[in-house]
């Protein structure tokens, strides 16, 4: 892989150019990325509350195959801590070593990777993706309030719309390069108003900006807070989903039994048409092993628009429960999962969980949740 560093064209303030590292030497990189398991939000919060400034990598572009698409980002550490990912470790050593550069001087970079041609092979690296990346490198600090990684940040947290557009080339004093406007700032300059969904550029002012859309978390609620939930909350927390935990047990209803849950509560079945009445939940997990409190969260759900609805236990449990909520349980049908989760073979509280999990981000994202390999054997002989 050859990393190129380099400015848009048009900023006097640094030269235009490009640096190839060709040799082993060369490519001899101060330190190594430590990625750290935990989400992007937790990470930034920590060297937030520390006043530690941050490197913010956005991909601004990508051609042929990539690992993350244009939008994705990553945070980046002085010490070599890393939390996201942007590739699968084959540009982690090269850029710690540009995010220092942009720790030091507080300068944008830039870097663009290429795995495109033989080179890749020749230096060492040998990946053989066949893609390339272009990778925005810019200061979060103090100084600059964080933004706009804060703004990204409090978006999800409180589950509201907004959208970040960075300049990633410009020919205008007034538009640096790595300069930033905010869905909720004035004027926007137009930047927002596309109907385009996803990350996409704009040109405008004499500068092209690329828009990131803010996605929100999905948000789960976990009705029944016994053993076998707390790796179901562990693996939806790692992901950065926001998890609701509530249960009519007070032995089970603790937060520090769930570090990764956003909330906690005690709260007894027959009252959850009041804690989800307003409220914006993606899928919901009934497991509480109980069938009369099972009974009543499925008939609190049957009212609410909440997208996936998942119950644990065999068929012939999820029969009995429906047939004990009588007609409200056509509310349902199109929504429930029942038994709940992929077929993985899950056996174990752990594989349960993993299979829940990925069951709920295949139907949000309205995935089939079949396999790749099985998908490209149909396309070739199709």
């Amino acid at each position: 892989m050859n990393p190129v560093i380099g400015v848009p064209q048009g900023n006097d303030s640094v030269a235009t150019g490009v640096l190839l590292l060709h040799s082993p030497q060369q490519q001899q990189i101060r330190t190594s990325m430590n990625h750290r398991p935990v989400s992007l939000g937790d990470f930034f919060h920590d060297y937030q509350a520390r006043s530690e400034p941050l490197v913010l990598a956005t991909i601004i572009e990508t051609i042929g195959s990539t690992y993350r698409k244009a939008g994705a980002q990553m945070l980046i550490a002085d010490d070599g801590s890393a939390a996201g990912l942007l590739s699968v470790g084959c540009v982690d050593a090269d850029l710690v070593e540009r995010a220092h550069r942009v720790t030091q001087t507080g300068d944008p970079l830039v870097v663009e990777y290429d795995t495109r041609n033989s080179d890749d092979v020749l230096w060492g690296i040998g990946l053989g993706c066949e893609g390339a990346m272009r990778i925005l490198l810019t200061r979060l600090d103090c100084g600059n309030g964080y933004e706009p990684f804060a703004f990204q940040e409090r978006c999800r947290t409180q589950s509201l719309a907004g959208s970040v557009a960075f300049v990633i080339a410009t020919n205008n004093p007034a538009q640096p390069l790595g300069a930033t406007l905010r869905s909720d700032s004035a004027p926007t300059n137009g930047l927002f108003e596309s109907c385009v969904r996803g990350a996409h550029t704009v040109v405008s002012d004499d500068a092209t900006f690329l828009v990131v859309p803010v996605d929100p978390p999905t948000r789960l609620l976990v009705l029944g807070a016994g053993p076998d939930a707390v790796p179901l909350v562990e693996i939806a927390g790692l992901m950065g989903w926001h998890v609701t935990v509530l249960d009519h047990r007070a032995a089970y209803a603790v937060a520090d039994r769930f570090p990764r849950a956003s909330h906690v509560a005690l709260n007894p079945a027959n009252a959850l048409p009041n804690f989800i009445d307003g409220a914006n939940y993606d899928a919901a997990v009934v497991m509480s092993h109980h069938l009369l409190s099972d009974q009543a969260y499925l008939a609190a759900l049957a009212d609410s628009s909440i997208a996936y609805i998942g119950l644990l236990g065999p068929s012939s449990r999820r029969t009995r429960l429906m047939s004990e909520i009588g007609e409200r349980s056509a509310l349902l049908k199109a929504r429930l999962h029942g038994p709940i989760g992929l077929d993985i073979g899950a056996h174990t509280p752990e594989t349960i969980a993993l299979a829940i999990v990925a069951e709920i981000q295949a139907v949000l994202a309205h995935c089939p949740g079949g396999s790749f390999s099985s998908r490209t054997r149909l396309e070739r002989t199709e």
